[in-house]
């Protein structure tokens, strides 16, 4: 987990907030312990078959009834990336939300984060548009896509 925190593209392309604070990884695991609670969020670990870390899969926003929707996202450790894990994370957190009752799933990526726009696509998300000026982080205004999956969908 801690090598996700100090991951230049994790920070990059996350919420994460640059430099993260003294004990932001166990802050960011009670966030989604209590979530758990409430319903509000919920955050899966990705481990290979032996166990060893490989990422989180999150639902960092969740609106049950009436709405239906959720927020998913995923962050892969660097020695995972390109294998495909995100890909199955993201396959397998969609499934789960659906299996929730979630009626629309929302990914939240940066323009400028091509790895995870394929991810998306490869999990059957289309892109619906792109927010102007959406995220502020490390005192700049950046824009944000729009991709989304649907019960219905034909993957």
């Amino acid at each position: 987990m801690r090598g996700l925190v100090d991951d230049a593209e994790t920070l990059r392309f996350t919420r994460v907030p640059q430099p993260p604070p003294d004990g932001f990884a166990e802050i960011w695991i009670a966030r989604y312990v209590d979530g758990r609670k409430d319903g509000s969020c919920e955050g899966f670990a990705i481990v290979d078959a032996d166990g060893t870390f490989l990422g989180l899969a999150l639902a960092p926003a969740m609106a049950l009834e009436p709405e239906w929707t959720a927020e998913l996202g995923y962050a892969v450790a660097e020695a995972a990336r390109g294998r495909g894990v995100a890909s199955e994370a993201l396959r397998r957190l969609t499934d789960w939300a659906f299996a929730q009752g979630i009626l629309r799933a929302e990914l939240i990526i940066s323009p400028d984060n091509e790895g995870s726009k394929r991810v998306a696509e490869r999990a059957g998300y289309t892109y619906e548009g792109t927010l102007r000026s959406k995220h502020f982080k490390q005192g700049r205004r950046e824009d944000q896509e729009v991709w989304s999956r649907l019960p219905t969908d034909a993957v």
